[in-house]
């Protein structure tokens, strides 16, 4: 069940302002921005454009939809979040949760993000199985970010969100970072991914379709031409595109 949209006047909008500080100094103390921008993206992504259910409401809260496999480790998350949610009453879960994923970002080097508040909680979890399966190729992805009314353009620059952080084996099955400084937002994803193979180094199944796949390979964004250009142009033109991305897949009127 949905609750009622907030109202986002200038007190709400004065609460983001202060959620948005708490965040900064709860990401910073504890280098948790991987994990915020991974529950962002979890609670967005099971979106569902058709049916018009899933996305970003805060249903990730529940044990229903954190227990799912792909949710492993979720939790740490969430009950880090919590105390900020309770200072911060009026601001929805759904809100807080998207805002903790765009403070991620940019605590981590990213672009500032406008943030667009306005998301309405809701108590319904969504089906099992609705997330990206990274043991998966290019037809699955497709299948997954289609449903959501994103495009293959979408998928490639998404993907660089694992720009951040490190898989764990008690989570997904897998074990390391992506890029040799996990903590920091920039094109290193990119650059790494068109190097092929590295020691020491993860490169998933959808992580490597995307450089076997000849439309993914080719695919050009607005700011950064081809995959291969993106690695040449400004350090930011893979976080501004991500942020871009962060904001049409989570905007309020997709919940």
């Amino acid at each position: 069940m949905s609750s009622v949209a907030p109202v986002v006047n200038a007190e709400y909008m004065a609460e983001i302002d202060k959620a948005r500080r708490d965040l900064r100094a709860l990401i910073a103390s504890k280098s948790c921005a991987p994990i915020m921008l991974r529950l962002a993206w979890h609670d967005a992504g099971t979106y569902d454009k058709k049916t018009n259910t899933g996305g970003p409401n805060g249903s990730i809260r529940f044990p229903e939809e954190h227990s799912h496999a792909a949710n492993a480790g979720l939790k740490v998350a969430i009950d880090l979040l919590e105390p900020i949610k309770q200072k911060h009453p009026k601001i929805t879960y759904a809100d807080l949760y998207q805002l903790a994923g765009v403070v991620a970002v940019e605590v981590t080097g990213g672009p500032t993000i406008d943030f667009v508040p306005g998301r309405r909680d809701s108590s319904v979890c969504p089906e099992e199985g609705r997330l990206p399966d990274a043991k998966q190729g290019a037809a699955h992805l497709r299948d997954v970010f289609y449903r959501m009314g994103l495009s293959d353009k979408d998928i490639v620059a998404l993907s660089g969100g694992h720009t951040l952080g490190k898989a764990r084996p008690d989570r997904s099955g897998f074990d390391g970072a992506w890029t040799k400084d996990p903590l920091k937002f920039d094109n290193s994803y990119f650059v790494e991914l068109l190097k092929g193979e590295t020691d020491g180094l993860l490169k998933l199944p959808t992580d490597k379709v995307l450089v076997e796949d000849p439309v993914f390979r080719r695919t050009r964004t607005p700011s950064s031409g081809t995959m291969r250009s993106r690695t040449k142009s400004s350090p930011s033109s893979a976080s501004s595109l991500l942020a871009l991305l962060l904001w049409r897949t989570n905007r309020p009127e997709a919940t």
